[in-house]
């Protein structure tokens, strides 16, 4: 198994291995920075509208090529599945994706769009999981865990890879934080390069699970009201890679409410012309609560996904 002192150098494999699969998504200096170098990296303009392009790609390349050949399921509420999608379309294999009964229509119409076969399965992420990876054993094919996965962790890594490329430094990095697969692998190489960089994990108010989790000290099964971050809600499988990883480089965390998320996704529009979801409006309006305090400093602020449907924009505005 990966320990965090091994994950900087799977995110350098994990760059090799599917920078010709991916795009580097710009970098984007933000007027909303109050006498703040902000700079929004607008992930919501990779492949499927989201981050979760990298991870996908990075774990589907890794697998052998005949397992690979006979398809592979994952769980999503929807971006992550939509990645899986796209990622085994070009690679020429089968995906099937468990979703919750309540995951996002638009979300789910772009997993059916990428090529993907939808199967619904309870109403949460984790129950999900727990349904997709017992399906992935019985039929001895490969489960393409969200977040719980090393290689898929080191592919969303890649995109501190890119942001260090990009810019000499940051102070601080703001990232929605879920199932923890994007913060946990970011942050791991972000730290080998810029030790003093602050990273800020932000959830909802409405499902703040890992957060609450690394506050006692063990995963929790907590319930989740409705978010407009649907991105970053619902439970964790016991045992996720990502508690331990994120309790050591989380620097501190934020929870956001509901009408600070919709102003996190209308400031995007307003200011950049930028459709965004919620949980890149959870970071966005994180970065917003602590702007004072970064005066003069270089703030990033992760998009990590487009994918909103008109009926939630509108909610939003």
């Amino acid at each position: 198994m990966t320990t965090l002192a091994e994950l900087p150098a799977e995110v350098m494999r994990a760059e090799s291995r599917i920078r010709p699969w991916i795009l580097e998504t710009p970098l984007e200096p933000s007027p909303m920075g109050v006498d703040v170098r902000l700079f929004l990296k607008l992930e919501n303009l990779q492949h499927t509208g989201s981050f979760k392009a990298r991870g996908a790609f990075n774990k589907l390349l890794a697998l052998d090529p005949a397992d690979r050949a006979g398809g592979v399921i994952a769980a999503s509420t929807g971006n992550h599945g939509a990645a899986v999608a796209y990622a085994a379309a070009a690679l020429k294999t089968r995906a099937r994706i468990v979703v919750p009964v309540d995951a996002n229509p638009a979300k789910v119409a772009s997993i059916k769009a990428h090529g993907g076969e939808v199967l619904f399965h309870g109403n949460d992420s984790g129950l999900s999981e727990t349904f997709a990876r017992r399906l992935a054993q019985t039929e001895n094919v490969p489960y393409i865990s969200p977040y719980n996965d090393p290689e898929v962790v080191a592919g969303q890594g890649t995109l501190g890879i890119e942001l260090v490329r990009q810019l000499p430094k940051a102070d601080a990095v703001f990232i929605a934080l879920g199932g923890g697969g994007l913060l946990a692998g970011v942050a791991a190489y972000l730290k080998t390069v810029w030790p003093e960089t602050v990273v800020v994990g932000c959830s909802p108010e409405n499902s703040p699970v890992m957060i609450e989790s690394l506050k006692a000290g063990e995963i929790l099964d907590l319930p989740s009201l409705p978010t407009l971050s649907d991105g970053t809600a619902g439970g964790m499988e016991q045992g996720a890679i990502t508690f331990d990883w994120c309790k050591a480089l989380v620097t501190e965390y934020v929870t956001i409410s509901e009408d600070d998320i919709r102003q996190g996704m209308r400031s995007v529009l307003e200011t950049h012309h930028l459709a965004v979801e919620g949980a890149a409006g959870v970071a966005l309006a994180a970065y917003f609560r602590q702007a004072s305090r970064w005066r003069g400093k270089i703030v990033v602020v992760i998009l990590c996904g487009g994918n909103v449907g008109p009926d939630v924009l509108r909610s939003a505005l």
